[in-house]
């Protein structure tokens, strides 16, 4: 059966439509935001939940094109959505408006002049596409600044104001206010407190901001994007006409991301309505407002895999798609209590912190509450409920679904590994290799209680813990599941010199402390009882060590037998 394409990748509403891709129904957005008259709307969402397609999707029903062939065209796209079921007072928006759409993404750069260049030349383009209106005849007086600005020829100063300045020029030329969109708006901010250019990036930002959005008669109304709102005080200094739309805000809760609904709607047209509750378990759990949304990005990306072979797995489709530079940093600086709290929200625990909306770059690191924060507001926690304490919210935070728990613990894990590197290991290499249990035991443990570490009672963290320990053992082979004797042991380690007995490790996870004991004894029988050492002698082997390794929570108890090989 021939399904539509699904559109993963593919932000340009235009794009989509024509393209006969599949379309989520997200034009009530529209109708939304002509009823509430915002005049600058800041929405932030996490990453990958349709801002950017909904932008444009603003853009191809409010922009007069001056040419009514492709303001036909773009009408044309709405054909049969909800919004044209709204009525006459909101149809007669479409192509009633000069727009000026501004991606911001190409400001992440490693240098000031690098990013300034880039978001010129992203300027540069708008005009470009705008370029005809220089032919009204209506522009002389304009004509040159223009034209230096299509050129990426201006000053400085000229771009920071160059936004306002063609809003003035497409409002003389259409003889209407001027809608903007600015999508991305926080990722040169973010990337320059980074790379070192922050009050550089901010002063800038603030310049085209100020001009375009603060006092600007030719502003119909601007719309907005991000994942983080960054403080008024910091960038939107006397913008005063402002009005934020977070994940916390009950306005426009469902028009990012799918409702339950919409998801279902998907699965029933690709004929996979029996994977419904995987992809809740996978991918649902955000909750928006009063709406409770599944990642977009996601979702497409499983269904499609999903038509091509019914018997697809989820995938953590998010992983590779958000910046998390911010989340790492605010992690490797984290106490003993942090990270207890991040194994407890692994482990399906709950939270409650604090909500500050007005974060700045500049003070991320003044309160260990931040952290919660941009996990919050970048999509990594949910919110499960909210109560108020004088003036500010407290929210009861966990994991949203199974997608972010898999990302917490392969994240976390790398971390980890990372942080490994810069440890000197020696004595617990040494006590691991010459078989002397008590000292391995006592270095292990250490590095248990240290590290960012999540227990969640099964034998796979432990067994990609212990990996990482090893990756820095040098001159040694470790390898880990393969089949010797019996069965399969968890890791072996040994050298090309045979005269260095090798090493057999089976690990085991206990319910209870006083039960370590047991699972050593237990770990060490199933290496005798399976013959995992058996195949050694073959390799030269004289001489083995066996380790049986039991672990609870953070507690870990080390037995070792040095044994003969014959």
């Amino acid at each position: 059966m021939k399904y539509k394409p699904l559109p993963v990748g593919i932000d340009r509403f235009d794009e989509l439509i024509l393209g006969g891709y599949y379309y989520v129904d997200k034009t009530w957005f529209i109708k939304e935001l002509l009823d509430l008259k915002g005049k600058v709307n800041l929405f932030t969402r996490p990453r990958r939940f349709g801002k950017t397609l909904n932008i444009s999707m603003l853009q191809y029903y409010f922009e007069n094109t001056g040419e009514n062939e492709w303001n036909e065209r773009n009408r044309s796209l709405f054909q049969g959505m909800k919004i044209m079921e709204a009525g006459d007072t909101y149809l007669a928006k479409m192509n009633a408006f000069p727009v000026i759409n501004l991606s911001l993404k190409s400001g992440k750069q490693p240098s000031y002049e690098l990013a300034f260049g880039c978001l010129r030349e992203e300027i540069a383009r708008e005009y470009k596409r705008h370029i005809s209106i220089l032919d009204s005849g209506k522009l002389e007086l304009e004509r040159d600044k223009y034209m230096r600005i299509a050129k990426e020829e201006g000053s400085e100063q000229e771009y920071a104001t160059s936004i306002r300045f063609l809003s003035e020029c497409l409002t003389k030329c259409y003889d209407a206010k001027t809608v903007i969109l600015i999508d991305e708006y926080d990722v040169p901010l973010e990337n320059s407190w980074f790379a070192g250019f922050y009050d550089q990036m901010i002063s800038f930002i603030r310049s085209v901001f100020e001009s375009a959005l603060k006092t600007n008669p030719c502003l119909e109304f601007a719309v907005m994007t991000g994942c983080l709102r960054v403080s008024k005080e910091s960038i939107f200094t006397g913008l005063n006409n402002l009005e934020i739309h977070s994940i916390l805000s009950d306005a426009y809760g469902e028009h990012f991301g799918f409702l339950q609904e919409e998801a279902d709607q998907m699965l029933q047209d690709y004929h996979r309505t029996e994977k419904q509750m995987e992809l809740k378990e996978w991918y649902d759990g955000y909750l928006f407002g009063n709406a409770e949304v599944y990642n977009p990005w996601s979702v497409i990306n499983y269904v499609k895999a999903l038509s091509i072979n019914p018997a697809a797995f989820p995938s953590p489709y998010w992983k590779n798609t958000s910046s998390n530079a911010i989340v790492k940093d605010l992690v490797e600086r984290a106490d003993f209590q942090v990270k207890s709290e991040i194994e407890n929200l692994i482990a399906g625990g709950i939270i409650e912190k604090p909500v500050h909306e007005d974060i700045t770059y500049g003070d991320i690191y003044d309160s260990e509450d931040n952290l919660w924060n941009f996990l919050f507001f970048t999509g990594y926690l949910k919110q499960t409920s909210v109560r108020m304490e004088e003036d500010i919210p407290y929210v009861r935070l966990a994991i949203p679904n199974r997608e972010v728990r898999y990302i917490y613990n392969s994240t976390v894990m790398n971390w980890f590994r990372d942080l490994i590197k810069t440890k000197d290991m020696t004595a617990l290499y040494q006590a691991l290799l010459s078989g002397e249990a008590e000292s391995f035991q006592k270095e292990l443990s250490e590095l248990l209680i240290n590290s960012i570490s999540y227990m969640d009672g099964g034998e796979a963290f432990y067994h990609g813990f212990f990996l990482g320990i090893l990756e820095n053992l040098k001159e040694y082979l470790v390898t880990s599941n393969r089949e010797a004797g019996l069965g399969r042991y968890d890791i072996a380690i040994r050298s090309l010199n045979v005269s260095k007995p090798p090493i057999i490790l089976e690990l085991k996870v206990s319910d209870t402390y006083k039960g370590m004991e047991t699972a050593c004894d237990a770990a060490l029988k199933q290496i005798e009882v399976n013959h995992y050492d058996d195949w050694l002698p073959e390799e030269g082997y004289t001489e083995v060590l066996n380790y049986g390794i039991a672990f609870f929570k953070k507690q870990c108890r080390v037995k070792s037998v040095r044994k003969t090989l014959v």
